[in-house]
């Protein structure tokens, strides 16, 4: 590597900087503020390592609230809507590339024309249909609403694409059936991918407004993001309070983004091989 090159990749290194700093000085205002007395919010010059610490009190303000039942709420949800939607997305994902039935092409066409219908034109037949069904205001009725994924089944399938289909016909020629294919052979070599997917289901869950919004009325049903907008319509005054709030919430992404780090990596490096 020439001095020209090391030039280019210092000056490359150095603007990445730059911007990741300015990426995340927003998020590193919102701890700066979680742990401020209110006086001290707005301070300018930003005061970044608070002069005075208001910690405990803050977050115990913040947690002494029905905080923690919209949270609890919130992990419910998201963890049964991911795990489902993983399921049936990676079923209907093994159907579509490894299962030769008639019109299986033009059903899958027929799937992803869905997609293309955006969310909010399907809300008053989706409202209309689970008053009907008695699943109106109930988390069983959110968590039905998540766990089916066009994107989902469209990702997954074309890792399962990638798999040889040696593999599928040395175990059928063993006595396994689809199911046992799918579960045994197919799906742990596609694990990254469904990993990945499900660490974004999950937080398009957790971070999920409008269907709460639209199908939950009772406020002891309500997940973080009706939680936090009640909250903040009882402390609008108080930001350091608000910040606390935002920053609890955020504490289980960044958990399963770091739990899961690899298998994204692996995911990614899968479909960027693929083929």
């Amino acid at each position: 590597m020439d001095k020209n090159q090391k030039f280019k990749k210092i000056v490359l290194t150095l603007l990445m900087l730059v911007i990741g700093i300015l990426f995340m000085s927003p998020f590193l205002w919102m701890i700066s503020a979680s742990m401020k007395p209110e006086a001290d919010v707005f301070a300018y010059p930003i005061q970044w390592i608070p002069k005075h610490w208001n910690v405990i009190e803050n977050y115990k303000t913040v947690w002494e609230t029905k905080f923690s039942l919209y949270y609890w709420n919130s992990i419910k949800v998201s963890v049964l809507t991911t795990a489902l939607s993983v399921l049936l997305s990676s079923m209907a994902a093994y159907a579509f590339s490894k299962i030769k039935f008639r019109g299986r092409n033009a059903l899958f066409v027929l799937i992803l024309a869905i997609y293309m219908i955006p969310s909010q034109a399907i809300l008053v037949p989706q409202f209309l249909l689970f008053r009907w069904i008695g699943l109106f205001d109930s988390h069983f009725g959110l968590i039905l609403l998540g766990s089916f994924s066009v994107l989902g089944t469209f990702m997954l399938r074309q890792f399962y694409l990638g798999i040889h289909d040696e593999y599928m016909e040395s175990a059928r020629m063993d006595g396994a059936g689809h199911l046992r294919i799918f579960w045994s052979i197919c799906t742990p070599l596609v694990r990254p991918a469904i990993a990945t997917y499900a660490i974004l289901r999950f937080i398009w869950t957790w971070n999920d407004y409008q269907n709460p919004l639209i199908f939950l009325r009772t406020k002891d049903l309500f997940t973080l993001p009706l939680g936090i907008r009640s909250f903040a319509d009882l402390n609008g005054e108080f930001y350091s309070l608000i910040m606390a709030a935002s920053v609890s919430a955020i504490v289980p992404l960044l958990i399963i983004f770091i739990i899961g780090q690899k298998q994204v990596i692996e995911g990614i490096s899968m479909g960027g091989v693929k083929g």
